[in-house]
């Protein structure tokens, strides 16, 4: 007979129990676990992609302007299809939305290999599969945004993006462009099977998640009281509406279309900062990088203590004025070990404002807002990263490859003046109920 008998202390959990805890704790719930696990798996393929993407169009032409058009092409959609997929985040149910997406992004990559097999890869099939896999990645990532808050509470928020964080930043940063590049050295189709596979058990994980019923107001698949469907643009309306006039989801998206177009002036021209005016080869290039992505693994590690100590208005204010240096300190930068400094801090606090931003997003906005929310914020995003580099382009061009990292500096300290006194109660909204939220 066994079993815990008087006197006899239960069974300690093992290494790898507690290590499973650490990281995705029980009280977060299982359907946590299914959505990390999926986010982390399909990040793995998504980074064997980020290095075999440009490698396979590289192969197939020497245009500067075509393998540029290949980026531009799977970013396009965010502008293009954004608010839509918001729309259909808040209509339908979002897992089956989040399963069906990938399984579209799937199939265009499985075709994608049977073409490179048969050797009738040609750059025009190239770009094709590209746009379609952007189009496919709106919808899948723009919904995948909004389970998080449906799954954990409010107070675990801060900790579950820094966890589905750490998984992008491990997996799609560090570990997957490496393989990518080795696969594709091995066989220009293997890295697109590996994507195919991670991809499908991505979905497999997500479709084990049970999502709680949508609360009163919620209104997936019709109004707010889920009586009828309306046109989408009204709900594409509705949903601008709300976000117009919540003043502190509002200026946090302005924050980060302008924060990023500052970001991406400078980083858009890095290759060329760091081999012609650090003089650091392209081992040096790849370091600066790759500093950026050790200092986001260190965020990872202390972001638990930093959200416990610190209130999220102080992170913000904190990650916020890192930014601003961050770019007058690439700007006087006299060699590159001081360079490589400043992307390792970079890497550490936007890993935390990566983490903040979200949590403090998903707290404020009413779940039947989320996608259409999300969607707006994710066109910011990308909407400022394209302006950015043209900007960064021009600027360097014309004042030198220093010019875009003076630019950042002035954009970024004189928003941040103006939205100083906001920051407090940007990071403590709350979520208001579901009639206020009408707008």
């Amino acid at each position: 007979m066994t079993g815990a008998g008087p006197g006899r202390e239960p069974a300690r959990p093992g290494p790898a129990a507690r290590l499973v805890e650490a990281v995705v704790p029980a009280r977060m719930g299982t359907g946590f676990r299914w959505l990390v696990s999926a986010s982390w798996t399909s990040n793995i393929g998504d980074g064997v992609a980020l290095a075999a993407g440009p490698l396979l169009v590289a192969s197939q032409t020497d245009s500067a302007f075509l393998v540029a058009l290949a980026a531009m092409l799977q970013r396009l959609p965010w502008l293009v299809f954004g608010l839509w997929a918001g729309v259909l985040a808040d209509r339908l149910d979002r897992r089956r939305l989040v399963v069906v997406a990938n399984l579209l992004r799937t199939a265009v990559v499985a075709a994608l290999c049977v073409v490179i097999v048969t050797g009738h890869v040609s750059i025009g099939v190239v770009l094709g599969a590209m746009l379609l896999m952007g189009v496919a990645e709106v919808f899948a990532d723009t919904t995948s945004q909004t389970l998080l808050p449906m799954l954990v509470r409010p107070a675990d928020l801060g900790m579950g993006n820094a966890r589905l964080q750490a998984g992008f930043l491990t997996a799609n940063q560090l570990v997957g462009p490496p393989l990518g590049a080795f696969l594709f050295a091995a066989g220009m189709a293997w890295p697109f099977v590996v994507q195919v596979l991670c991809v499908v058990l991505a979905v497999l994980l997500v479709s084990r998640i049970v999502l709680p019923a949508p609360t009163r107001g919620a209104g997936r698949g019709g109004d707010a009281d889920g009586r009828r469907r309306r046109h989408a643009r009204q709900e594409v309306a509705e949903g601008l509406r709300w976000l117009w006039n919540h003043p502190p989801v509002r200026t946090l998206a302005l924050v980060i279309l302008v924060f990023n177009a500052t970001w991406a002036a400078p980083w858009g021209i890095l290759v060329a900062y760091s081999l012609d005016h650090l003089h650091m080869g392209e081992v040096g290039f790849g370091l600066l990088t790759t500093s950026a992505a050790l200092g986001g693994l260190v965020g990872t590690v202390v972001y638990g203590r930093l959200e416990r100590r610190f209130s999220l208005a102080t992170l913000m204010k904190a990650c916020l004025s890192l930014e601003v240096l961050f770019h007058l300190a690439l700007a006087l930068a006299p060699a590159g070990w001081a360079a490589m400094a400043t992307l390792f801090v970079f890497g550490l606090y936007g890993f935390v404002w990566g983490t903040v931003s979200n949590t403090v997003r998903q707290r404020a906005v009413p779940e039947r807002f989320q996608g259409r929310v999300a969607s707006v914020y994710m066109m910011g995003l990308f909407g400022g990263i394209v302006v950015g580099n043209a900007l960064g382009g021009v600027l360097a061009e014309h004042w030198g490859l220093t010019a875009p990292m003076w630019f950042g500096f002035v954009g970024a300290g004189l928003t941040l003046v103006l939205v100083w006194p906001q920051l407090a109660h940007i990071a403590h909204t709350e979520a208001i109920g579901p009639d206020d939220a009408a707008g």
